[in-house]
């Protein structure tokens, strides 16, 4: 093994001695491991703003409602729950071994290896570190190199929070996420691409190692309670005006996209001359700040590169259907994708699409699947949740995770400022 590959060894052996040791299946240790979470955002909250504004161009609020807010909810939600997720479950016996009885207990699995991606650096990186601490793992985490300002945050930080014996951070590209994947891990969970996936599940058969893949993917939107496209596409328009303005090089409250590499295949996706023509809405480009103006395209070619590639970028496709019914069969025909979105009143069809679609990846056990479902009505609108951004909505945002709804009253009221929970 090369030399630069000695400092991983190390690193490995190291964390296989404390899971040997016993001091992660502690419950103190793992509570005290996510209260240090907590402490890590909160008093890196503005560091953390700074390096995901530079990086992926994020406002505070939206960094905020998608990055901290929400790895704060995990960690709660765990602190919450660990002793009920840690505790024994009675097992059912068949009445031949009585007087026997059974039980189930959750056992960590040892050493983890979480690889995060690029568009929610925080989020998707700490998420899974919640979940494999919870459960008593010793873990390395492999940030993503394109945004390597929040990658550096966490290998400098975790190590002053978190105990260091037991969570590491290695940085690097593709050859060190391949040396990585060269070790025998007892679980690796990783986000990222259908095609950089597939590496990672060959990779990890050669050891037989379990693997979680969160990929990445198409997420249809059904949309039937407007009578014509035209006023469907003339609303997303006065939409977007409000929430970004209508000025390419200065739109306000809209993530750049992460660097050169990829701004330049989503201009490739738009100037196939057959895509080109069924933009009818944005379309324009500011190469400095890496910015893509929201753009809308009414029935791009069904066999275009845009159709058929999970697009990462403000590049909306709009399909018309003769029958909204058929929207179960054009998804059907498509790889299954990670979410769907279905607006309308019509309750039978609502059900025909809980019965007749799959989307999400969620596995409850080998054989069956757990389908996340979210009901909403639309007669009242949270706005704080939307663009245009400010700080009555970051301090908004701030009691909505934390369910204090007294202080909520009193901020719309105008009567008590939040605090920097």
């Amino acid at each position: 093994m090369a030399e630069e590959d000695h400092g991983v060894t190390r690193s490995l052996e190291e964390l296989r001695q404390t899971f040997k040791s016993g001091r992660t299946r502690s419950i103190d240790w793992r509570k005290q491991q996510l209260r240090a979470i907590l402490r890590l955002l909160h008093e890196n909250e503005d560091v953390l703003f700074q390096s995901l504004e530079s990086e992926l161009g994020k406002h505070p609020v939206e960094s905020y409602r998608d990055e901290i807010g929400v790895v704060k909810k995990s960690v709660d939600h765990a602190l919450s729950c660990i002793d009920q997720w840690m505790s024994p479950k009675k097992g059912r016996l068949p009445l031949l071994f009585f007087p026997a009885s059974g039980k189930v207990l959750p056992e960590p699995l040892g050493l983890v290896l979480i690889i995060g991606s690029w568009n929610f650096p925080i989020t998707l990186t700490l998420d899974p570190l919640i979940g494999a601490i919870s459960a008593g793992n010793t873990v390395v985490l492999k940030p993503s190199e394109l945004a390597p300002k929040c990658a550096s945050f966490l290998a400098n930080k975790l190590p002053v929070y978190l105990d260091p014996k037991a969570i590491k951070v290695i940085e690097g590209g593709r050859e060190v996420a391949n040396q990585l994947l060269e070790y025998k891990w007892d679980k690796i969970f990783f986000t990222g691409s259908t095609k950089v996936g597939k590496i990672v599940m060959s990779a990890a058969a050669k050891h037989l190692t379990p693997v979680t893949l969160e990929l990445g993917g198409k997420c249809p939107a059904i949309l039937d309670s407007l009578p014509n496209s035209d006023m469907k596409i003339e609303q997303l328009k006065k939409t977007i005006k409000f929430f970004y303005g209508d000025d390419v090089t200065n739109l306000k409250n809209l993530a750049k996209i992460v660097n050169k590499t990829h701004f330049d295949r989503l201009r490739n996706l738009l100037e196939d001359p057959a895509v080109a023509n069924c933009i009818v809405y944005g379309g324009s480009f500011d190469d400095t700040n890496l910015i893509i103006e929201p753009t809308i395209l009414l029935d791009p070619p069904l066999d275009a590169e845009i159709m058929n590639e999970e697009i990462f970028g403000p590049l909306l496709p709009i399909i018309t259907l003769e029958n909204i019914e058929e929207s179960i069969e054009f998804i059907n025909s498509k790889p299954k994708p990670l979410a769907l979105y279905a607006f309308t009143k019509n309750e039978s069809f609502k059900k025909r699409i809980l019965a007749e679609t799959s989307s999400g990846s969620y596995s409850f056990d080998t054989f069956s699947h757990e389908k996340a479902v979210l009901e909403r009505s639309f007669y009242f609108e949270l706005e704080p949740r939307h663009p245009p951004w400010n700080n009555f909505k970051l301090d908004f945002l701030r009691l909505a995770y934390n369910f204090n709804y007294v202080g909520l009253v009193l901020h719309l009221l105008g009567l008590k400022r939040s605090s920097n929970a």
